[in-house]
């Protein structure tokens, strides 16, 4: 018996004794599907100029070494970071993300422009997500996008939109896995407007029209996103949250969070019970502000943990779909991308490790001495343990091996990158 099954044995009998079935979590958390975006390998550049430089909307600070810079190297560097991380999971792809020798632009990208990646994921045995890319173009004009007053500009991008729908029913159907089609534009202002109904009236009217056609949801299912605020963009965003629940509540949209797209004092495991309640499904973002918005990559924090809290104790995993956005050039990216994945995959486990029966039912009989006993005393439990041993059993480096395994890689790979 190896050690990690040793002390498993040894979790799985302290866990029994709370009520809690360690092989039914592992069984469970086996399931459960994060979608990798790929903009951590690259930086947020993607490939839609030939030289891979955009600017605009999103920015990542650091100029560490090894960034890929074609979909060639962002492919190996993902095939590394999902060796090391236990489960089969999905890659969340944007549209700038395209893989062709065509010179194309974003109102003209078509299922064929995304061939490659979609070969690449049947092979790999994984899913993929899509999101249109409203940002870093010349097209996005004023800081505005489908809010903008000029039509031409808005038509330009609406047609952007029907495109990325189709290419997300291609994935969807190619891979058998249903993409999650994320819609999130930084349209805004940078001081204080005097009209803040027409613009989100525009962008109404726009989502509408890339919406019109329906589409069959075993393929795609649409999500909308919403912000705070954005470079260029802090006195105003026209997709704000409010913005973008009572969207997603009327036309039947999943409602995407993203840990980082609200004031410092809010927090989005607060939001996700009022949201199940009426929305049709929910699209998380996780990521971990600093201050404010800046998707550093995702650590094991309270809101991390929270999050998970209330994806597992409300039976909210079946219909949250968990994505994570952070882009740190500071650091090995690929290692960022492993930090930040099995971070999420632990928390969810801690998660599925609580006597949830037990402690609804100590809070309806306003036993808050035992429920206070219980949830404290569990922060010191072996979950470690545990989520070791789910490693072990799905083949991947178990503690800080992956690190040796990362190092490797950026010596014989990433150092050798020009």
């Amino acid at each position: 018996m190896s050690e990690v099954k040793k002390r498993y044995e040894e979790a799985k009998k302290r866990y029994a004794a709370i009520g809690v079935n360690t092989d039914k979590a592992i069984k469970k958390m086996a399931d459960v599907k994060i979608s990798i975006h790929c903009w951590q390998g690259d930086d947020v550049k993607g490939f839609l100029t030939p030289q891979g430089e955009l600017t605009g909307g999103i920015m990542s600070t650091g100029n560490y070494p090894g960034a890929a810079h074609t979909p060639d190297e962002l492919r190996q560097d993902l095939e590394k970071a999902y060796s090391l991380i236990p489960g089969k999971h999905k890659l969340n792809l944007h549209a700038m993300y395209l893989d062709t020798d065509e010179e194309v632009d974003l109102n003209q990208i078509e299922p064929k422009h995304f061939t490659k990646w979609v070969e690449w994921a049947k092979k790999q045995g994984i899913g993929l997500d899509f999101n249109p890319t409203h940002f870093s173009h010349p097209m996005m004009k004023d800081g505005m996008t489908l809010s903008h007053p000029d039509k031409e500009v808005r038509d330009y991008w609406i047609e952007h939109g029907k495109r990325s729908r189709k290419i997300a029913e291609y994935m969807g159907k190619e891979t058998g896995q249903t993409c999650i089609n994320n819609f999130w534009m930084p349209d805004g202002m940078k001081d204080n407007p005097i009209d803040r109904y027409t613009p989100r009236k525009r962008m109404m009217e726009s989502l509408d029209e890339i919406f019109e056609e329906k589409l069959n949801e075993e393929y795609t299912m649409e999500a909308v996103e919403s912000k705070l605020f954005g470079l260029g963009a802090e006195a105003y965003t026209v997709g704000s949250h409010e913005f973008y629940m009572g969207y997603g509540l009327t036309r039947n949209k999943l409602i995407c969070l993203d840990a980082g797209h609200f004031h410092p004092t809010e927090v989005i495991s607060n939001k996700l019970s009022s949201l199940a309640l009426f929305s049709k499904g929910i699209m998380l973002h996780v990521s971990r502000p600093v201050r404010w918005d800046s998707d550093h990559v995702v650590l094991m924090d309270d809101e991390l943990q929270d999050i998970a809290k209330e994806l597992v104790r409300n039976d909210l995993l079946s219909r949250t779909n968990i994505g994570l956005d952070f882009f740190d050039a500071t650091i090995n990216r690929i290692a960022a991308w492993v930090i930040g994945t099995r971070n999420t995959q632990k928390a969810l486990l801690k998660a599925m490790l609580e006597p949830i029966q037990d402690l609804k039912e100590m809070e309806l009989e306003f036993a808050f001495t035992k429920r206070m006993a219980y949830t404290e005393e569990l922060k010191d439990f072996p979950y470690a343990d545990v989520w070791n041993y789910f490693c072990e059993q799905n083949g991947v480096p178990v503690g800080l091996d992956w690190l040796e395994e990362v190092r490797n890689y950026e010596e014989e790979v990433l150092m050798k990158r020009k």
